[in-house]
């Protein structure tokens, strides 16, 4: 399955890779919103916002708080929950907060259509795209194609709804021929638990929760299969912030790496911690999105977690222009700085 979004993109990757040029951001001169320092060694303080409210999936950064990787770290960080990239790219804009996960790809459609362009990913949470079609198993649904005359529901706008046309098209299905339904993302599992839709366009790490809504077995076909250079969830942080204070950078990105690892190795205890911090986070559920992203976060040839391949980057912004989803001139760097999590 590479190799079809690979033959998606390929006229558009000469262009993006060439025009490149360096792998980390510029150094931007500028002062630092927040992350001021203190007098007589007090910790930096910092604002993070978690890529969707309180779930198993951005437990991390409440464990690296818990087990002090940031206080260990000279930083002292401000958990705010967030709710899409939309929001937490206003907030980095604004100066509000100055780290924040979001759904890589979404952000790489909002840099290239010049919405937001004052951020940088440090680290990969997810190194494929998250984003899949669930469907209950009674409705018969087992491969793409079985959505012809389907209703599919997606939070609307959502970086769900703009993929599906390009998974359709690599998966030899018609996205004419599919009906996607808008829905606020709160309401998507409620709709499938009713049979109100066919099927639901979201991220895989909810497939324990529509589970637990509909009582029934739960069908996952990920976007990944077709458009595998896509990453899921990354950590941003203002560029104007790795252009003043590039070693608060590096050392907030090295504490969360810590606690993301902490987290896939004790997911009962990230779950509790996660708990504590957020008590309407049900445990049990933080422990199946914990578990349900395991296979996701790990990069290839032994690269260390959090690392950002390059000409990956390059690949899945050819797929986003190829696609229509942005015009060209996008290039890696402009979206990642590199020198956070190098590959060794």
């Amino acid at each position: 399955m590479i190799r079809r979004s690979r033959v998606l993109a390929v006229t558009l990757l000469a262009a993006v890779l060439v025009t490149a040029g360096a792998c980390s951001s510029k150094d931007d001169k500028g002062s630092t919103t927040g992350g001021a320092s203190g007098s007589g060694g007090d910790l930096k303080k910092v604002t993070y916002v978690t890529a969707f409210g309180a779930v198993g999936r951005d437990s991390f950064v409440w464990v690296a708080k818990e087990k002090g990787f940031f206080s260990d770290a000279g930083i002292d960080v401000d958990i705010q929950k967030g709710a899409g990239n939309v929001q937490n790219l206003t907030l980095i804009k604004s100066g509000q907060a100055q780290f924040a996960a979001l759904d890589f790809t979404g952000a790489e459609i909002q840099a290239g259509l010049g919405k937001f362009t004052n951020w940088r990913a440090v680290a990969a949470i997810h190194q494929q795209t998250l984003v899949s079609i669930m469907t209950t198993a009674d409705t018969g649904i087992t491969k793409p194609t079985d959505l012809t005359g389907k209703t599919v529901a997606t939070a609307k706008g959502s970086v769900s709804e703009l993929l599906f046309p390009a998974y359709a098209k690599l998966a030899q299905l018609d996205p004419k021929t599919v009906k996607l339904q808008g829905a606020q993302t709160t309401a998507l599992n409620g709709l499938m638990a009713q049979r109100k839709v066919d099927a639901l366009s979201t991220f895989l790490l909810s497939k324990k929760a529509l589970e637990t809504a509909s009582k029934k077995q739960v069908t996952v076909l990920p976007y990944s299969e077709y458009l595998s250079d896509l990453f899921g969830n990354a950590i941003i942080a203002r560029e104007e912030l790795i252009g003043s204070d590039k070693e608060l950078v590096k050392k907030f990105t090295g504490a969360a790496m810590k606690g993301l690892q902490y987290t896939l190795d004790h997911p009962d205890e990230a779950a509790a911690i996660l708990n504590k911090a957020e008590p309407t986070a049900a445990v049990p559920a933080a422990i199946g999105e914990i578990n349900a992203m395991k296979p996701y976060v790990s990069p290839p040839n032994g690269a260390p977690l959090g690392h950002l391949d390059q000409e990956r980057v390059a690949r899945s912004i050819a797929i986003l222009q190829g696609n229509g989803l942005m015009p060209a001139g996008l290039t890696p760097d402009k979206v990642v700085d590199f020198s956070f999590v190098p590959a060794s």
